[in-house]
């Protein structure tokens, strides 16, 4: 992985992780296997959350908690997650009501012919944010994947400096 950018790597594996979590906490549940999950936003535990997390954490225990990288990515995430629970979440309720409301216009509609109405041929997506209980999930999966990959990369590097070699990614003197 020396090639690749491992804050990247694992900003986008703890989103695709609790991605795929999705299906089994649909299925914890609901009771029935379902796939869709996999490629929706809303759920739990929150992608979105996981991802900035994972991220944050990654940077804080690698550069430091005062490093300005640290600033940037937890800002960064406190913004992300406020915006799944708070005004994705309630864009996701207001669709919910106009999806009844539509609901009701055609019932009104049958019972007056007089009234026409045109329904629809696609409701709004509702679940689109996160309760503060899946963002929370999200947060802390995302943080010891973070944590794990932190510690990892500084695995490798004590023993990349015990052998005697300092890469340039590693090497903290260029």
């Amino acid at each position: 992985m020396r090639k690749m950018n491992r804050g990247i790597v694992t900003a986008f594996g703890a989103i695709g992780i609790a991605q795929a979590l999705k299906i089994f906490t649909h299925k914890a549940v609901t009771g029935k296997w379902d796939w869709r999950p996999l490629f929706t936003t809303g759920g739990m535990p929150s992608s979105h959350s996981a991802g900035v997390s994972a991220l944050a954490t990654y940077v804080a225990s690698n550069r430091g908690a005062r490093h300005t990288e640290t600033a940037v990515a937890v800002v960064l995430a406190t913004i992300v997650m406020y915006d799944a629970q708070g005004i994705r979440r309630h864009t996701g309720e207001i669709a919910k009501l106009v999806n009844d409301l539509e609901d009701n216009f055609v019932k009104l509609s049958g019972e007056f012919p007089s009234l026409k109405y045109e329904e629809q041929e696609k409701e709004l997506k509702e679940l689109l944010g996160h309760q503060p209980l899946e963002v929370l999930a999200g947060a802390l999966f995302g943080g010891a994947l973070g944590l794990v990959s932190a510690k990892i990369e500084n695995q490798e590097r004590e023993i990349e400096h015990a052998r005697g070699i300092y890469p340039d990614y590693l090497d903290e003197r260029s």
